[in-house]
């Protein structure tokens, strides 16, 4: 939100410097010196590697139009001539200027979370909404202490409706931002162990997580909650606000039948009830795998809530292109490369696993890289995993660092040529190597396995980067 220099002080409690033009408005607002735009406020904030309050003068040659900065730091900008605002404590007053923006901005917020799918989920929903409303989402997974604040700043006067995704690595994460978004409106895709390894309960003490979202709702929110999983189907039980089902079985309204794997994405019949009568709408997806119907189901569920026909939503999701590292699809040298390198667990492998081998093709190979934060049952999980998928008919597996070793050696006891490396780029060698026309390749792994530098290797050896040239993608 554009807001004087003034103002933004003000809600942040923060002392200006002499140098400051209270009058001077902010356009936009950053954490990154190396993305700052001219006329950004700069927050010098301090995280685990950097220090923002080194990049301060950075920021100023790009274009600042001021600083936030830690009182702690007054001495250093003692005879500084650019215009700063000191506070306490940088990240909080960025949080607080946030909630503040959205509480001036004062409508309608959908807060999504889950185990997997968050991020396509938003867009799914985002997308059908568009086709009514002006609407604000949130950029990438933008989507923890640092990033959410960040995009409730964007909020406008024009917009709508905000689609605002929140994630978590340990309890009380979404409680905490939940209290800077105050959703009306609350999104959970799924519970899977994600992170678990922070949690003594496990799985159990996921889903109590996730359900902070729920109990942030008001009185009359709504909770749009996938049925089909054992958890989330259990939270609209005692919440104070309504709850809103979709899935595949009795439960869901609505509800996805005829679900089918094209090859190139998936279809389905979206049955929703409108006075009393069954309304079937045939939908048919870009976007590979069967899981992947969840996400555009709960888009149809927000959209017929906003005043949306089931049609509209269809016609909306229609057009749904996967997102970055989500489920791409790339030709290289005659061969279907499947990339989902931004992050991995369990369930969202063995779906993926699943969206492969619906792939036609000669030769089906995963590159599995190591899959973190799974805890005391990270081997037996790998090993589930591998086993997966050699009960699929994966041809070739290849294990990425770590944990992913177990992946190797259950799939190699099921009869699938396996190899375990130790990093993305001995990876990206093989597939580059042996590769051939016809084969179909996923790549998928945790994000801290950076796997997506093997797809750069094979990109570089066999094909375009199709980042740069659209006729390289599917």
């Amino acid at each position: 939100m554009k807001l004087s220099l003034l103002q933004i002080a003000e809600w942040m409690a923060g002392h200006r410097n002499p140098h400051i033009d209270s009058n001077a408005i902010a356009t936009g607002y950053s954490i990154d010196s190396r993305t700052l735009h001219p006329g950004d406020v700069f927050f010098a904030i301090k995280g685990d590697r950097f220090d923002g309050h080194d990049f301060v003068e950075g920021a100023f040659a790009r274009g600042a139009v001021a600083a936030v900065v830690a009182t702690s730091h007054s001495a250093q900008y003692a005879h500084s001539k650019h215009p700063l605002i000191f506070v306490d404590h940088t990240l909080l007053a960025l949080q607080h200027l946030a909630a503040a923006v959205r509480r001036k901005w004062g409508k309608r917020v959908v807060g999504i979370t889950g185990s997997a799918g968050k991020t396509t989920t938003k867009e799914a929903i985002a997308t059908v909404l568009a086709a009514k409303f002006n609407v604000l989402k949130s950029i990438g997974n933008l989507n923890n202490a640092f990033g959410m604040p960040l995009q409730l700043l964007r909020l406008e006067p024009e917009h709508d409706i905000a689609i605002i995704e929140i994630g978590m690595s340990f309890p009380g994460e979404i409680r905490a931002l939940a209290e800077l978004a105050r959703p009306d409106w609350a999104v959970i895709t799924n519970v899977a162990p994600v992170h678990v390894g922070n949690f003594a309960d496990g799985i159990a003490g996921i889903a109590r997580a996730k359900y902070e979202l729920i109990e942030a709702l008001p009185a009359g929110g709504v909770a749009f909650l996938n049925c089909d999983d054992p958890y989330v189907g259990q939270f609209g039980r005692d919440c104070k606000c309504r709850a809103v089902y979709f899935g595949t079985g009795v439960c869901a309204d609505p509800r996805a039948e005829d679900i089918a794997d094209t090859g190139a994405g998936a279809s389905f019949t979206a049955v929703t009830m409108s006075g009393g009568e069954a309304v079937r709408t045939p939908l048919k997806l870009s976007l590979l795998g069967r899981h992947n119907v969840m996400n555009a189901l709960a888009a149809i569920a927000v959209g017929i809530e906003a005043g949306m026909t089931p049609q509209q939503a269809a016609g909306a999701l229609s057009e749904l292109k996967a997102a970055d590292k989500r489920g791409e699809q790339l030709l290289i040298a005659g061969a279907t490369i499947l990339n989902d390198c931004y992050n991995s667990n369990p369930r969202a492998l063995d779906s993926m696993v699943d969206a492969l081998m619906a792939v036609k093709g000669t030769r089906h190979i995963v590159v599995a890289g190591e899959m973190l934060e799974l805890g005391e049952e990270s081997k037996q999980m790998h090993m589930d995993c591998g086993n997966w998928m050699a009960r699929q008919g994966v041809n070739i597996v290849i294990g990425v660092r770590g944990d992913a070793a177990y992946i190797v050696d259950s799939a190699e006891e099921g009869g699938v040529e396996s190899l375990f490396v130790e990093t993305p780029e001995e990876a990206g060698t093989w597939v580059a190597h042996n590769l051939r026309g016809g084969d179909v390749v996923l790549f998928k792994a945790s994000r801290g396995v950076e796997l997506e530098r093997a797809l750069k290797i094979l990109q570089a050896a066999k094909g375009p980067d199709p980042a740069t040239d659209p006729a390289a993608r599917i």
